[in-house]
């Protein structure tokens, strides 16, 4: 932008009320503001940022190894959240490999946006897995636990 244009841009300005303006042409961009009753205004030009550079791509991760076989029927995390195991950090957790649990009987916590989900037991049995580490995200259908029914 030249300084004419500029010198036309605040005439317009001045003229028309209008208490913000920006105008953009090409890297160029021109903001004018009114700054209270007293006709006051700033005048801004700044090139755009340049355009960030492609982000370095790195090796993929490896992909995670194969669970564990485990017997028994698995419970699975109906949410995606973070699991918790016990319903505070300083209470023991709810339920411990080789416990037997009742259906009903609540075996954890996911939390999904702000909201605390117990997970329960669908059938009564023995616990006989553990297959998430406290405090671990879980995606939607991932196995938290593995109970041997009676």
């Amino acid at each position: 932008m030249t300084i004419e244009e500029i010198k036309e841009l605040l005439q317009i300005f001045n003229e028309s009320g209008v208490g913000e303006l920006e105008v953009q042409r090409g890297d160029n961009r021109l903001r004018l503001k009114r700054a209270g009753s007293n006709k006051e205004y700033v005048v801004a030009q700044q090139p755009l940022p340049a355009a960030a550079p492609a982000p370095v791509v790195a090796q993929p991760p490896p992909l995670p190894s194969k669970p564990p076989e485990v017997d028994g029927t698995l419970v699975k995390s109906p949410i995606v959240g973070t699991y918790y195991d016990a319903p505070s950090p300083d209470a023991p957790p709810f339920v411990k490999v080789g416990d037997s649990v009742e259906a009903g009987q609540i075996l954890c916590i996911i939390e999904s946006m702000k909201l605390m989900n117990e997970i329960e037991a669908e059938t009564g049995g023995t616990l006989i897995a553990k297959l998430v580490e406290n405090g671990r995200p879980v995606e939607y259908g991932e196995a938290l636990f593995s109970i041997r029914p009676r």
